[in-house]
């Protein structure tokens, strides 16, 4: 799931019952994704039957209904930049063993890689910049989000806000909205 400001897309799901609980995250506005976005830590919830009903009454009854009795989610992330969250669910009760964790961890990292670097990387050089001179991907996003909010004098989750409103205004893709800002040609005020 990536997360933008407080706003959630799903961006891959391993099987539809693994989608369906993803989506309801985002229609419930609850749940372990929203969480470990929401704290920027880990939720490691082995027993969703004992804690989830009090966490997430309607999340844990969804879950329920298809089996899930544990839930862990990674938020996968770079300094102040949040990239989103990877939920892993099982169908038995239980922690993660010590192993299982650290392959957790090694999976969310290579899920930041993909995310930043993506398909791009080849064509990135030492600096960071394609081979036309332009940031490639997500990490325009980034970069446009905190010129923005130095830009109003705002915070980071203020200035993805106005970028993305701004994005809607002038149906225009969230991408071109961040090139512009990178480049210069677009540039936000203070009071609005």
């Amino acid at each position: 799931m990536a997360a933008e400001d407080t706003r959630y897309s799903l961006v891959a799901a391993a099987d539809p019952a693994s989608e369906h609980l993803e989506e309801m995250q985002f229609v419930l506005g609850e749940g372990p994704c929203v969480d470990a976005s929401a704290s920027r830590r880990p939720v490691l919830v082995a027993r969703l039957g004992d804690e989830g009903p009090s966490r997430w009454p309607a999340y844990t009854a969804a879950a329920q209904e298809v089996g899930v009795k544990a839930v862990f989610a990674f938020p996968l992330q770079v300094g102040a930049a949040q990239l989103g969250v990877m939920d892993f669910f099982r169908t038995q009760e239980g922690h993660l063993s010590e192993p299982e964790l650290g392959q957790a961890f090694a999976i969310a990292d290579e899920a930041v890689a993909i995310l930043l670097d993506g398909h791009d990387r080849a064509a990135l050089d030492a600096d960071g910049e394609s081979a036309e001179g332009e940031l490639a991907g997500p990490a325009e996003l980034f970069q446009a989000q905190g010129m923005v909010m130095v830009q109003t004098g705002g915070t980071l989750v203020e200035a993805m806000a106005r970028i993305r409103a701004y994005a809607y205004a002038e149906n225009l893709r969230l991408i071109d909205v961040a090139r512009a800002v990178v480049n210069r040609q677009l540039h936000f005020d203070r009071d609005g």
